[in-house]
């Protein structure tokens, strides 16, 4: 099945020196570039963490220090990979929970504000768990009817992202709305169905240090917008101030913003209070 794409769509796997995702580095990006009219390219980049690669590491994905030695750092590729990313959607295998975080916290320590939150983000292991609630390579033999070790080598990002392409492609054959036995398993082939589908939770920033919250009156009922659609509002999932307004926090204590600033948390928690903390000043 072709993808049903509005914009390009970015199939992509990670390889890390570990899953930290404020103190690992990535070792190796593969990527294909679907375009809308069908044109495919396919890259896969070493990439030099500046630090050691674990043994554990080695051991499981064979990549080690000789091999990425060489190669350039994130920020060094960091410009080319924003023009090549810039308007495009993202598809991974569990890329939500890790990947998306992952590049979006290089791409920050690199300088560059990639926003993921104007991208769809697909997770092709949200829909297998969703539909079938299994890894990739039972993905990869249930939708297209190989043992993935037949097909690829174990552990590596060109391999896992080739794997990948192939599950989420089936997939959308497999739970197509018009030969779909049951209904309620079908897919829509469409980037805003398929990202709202991969959605695990109602994470605002990919840390999950703050959470989007359903708005309600005093009286306890649910706030509506014009469409209908509920209200949300950004609320602190953690600490002395969980459960309460980002908004409401930074007018009441602004020290906590600095405070959050200067703490070990990720590039991206710290981006994501600042995007609220400017957007409610200039509402003032």
């Amino acid at each position: 099945m072709k993808l049903n794409l509005t914009k390009p769509l970015v199939v992509f796997d990670l390889e890390t020196t570990g899953l930290e995702i404020a103190k690992d580095r990535i070792i190796q990006l593969s990527y294909i570039k679907v375009y809308p009219e069908g044109k495919e390219e396919r890259n896969t980049l070493f990439v030099n963490p500046e630090k050691p690669i674990p043994p554990v590491v080695t051991e499981l994905t064979g990549i080690g220090d000789a091999d990425v030695k060489d190669a350039p750092t994130f920020k060094e590729l960091s410009s080319e990979l924003l023009k090549t990313f810039k308007g495009c959607d993202f598809a991974g295998y569990n890329s939500n929970n890790f990947d998306i975080p992952m590049l979006a916290e290089e791409f920050l320590r690199a300088g560059i504000d990639f926003d993921f939150s104007k991208c769809r983000l697909i997770d092709a292991h949200t829909i297998f768990c969703k539909m079938e609630r299994r890894n990739l390579a039972a993905a990869y033999k249930f939708y297209c009817g190989r043992k993935m070790e037949e097909d690829f080598e174990a552990h590596r990002a060109d391999q896992d992202t080739e794997a990948t392409y192939r599950v989420l492609m089936g997939e959308l054959d497999r739970y197509n709305p018009e030969t779909a036995e049951e209904p309620d398993r079908a897919l829509t082939n469409d980037m805003d169905a398929l990202a709202q589908f991969s959605k695990q939770n109602d994470n605002v920033d990919f840390a999950g240090r703050m959470i989007w919250k359903e708005m309600t009156d005093a009286a306890g009922n649910v706030l509506t917008n014009a469409d209908g659609t509920v209200r949300k509002q950004e609320v602190f999932n953690f600490g002395k101030y969980k459960g309460w307004a980002v908004a409401e926090v930074l007018r009441k204590d602004p020290g906590y913003y600095s405070w959050i600033l200067a703490s070990d948390f990720t590039n991206n928690t710290k981006q994501v209070l600042t995007r609220i903390r400017l957007r409610e000043f200039n509402n003032r």
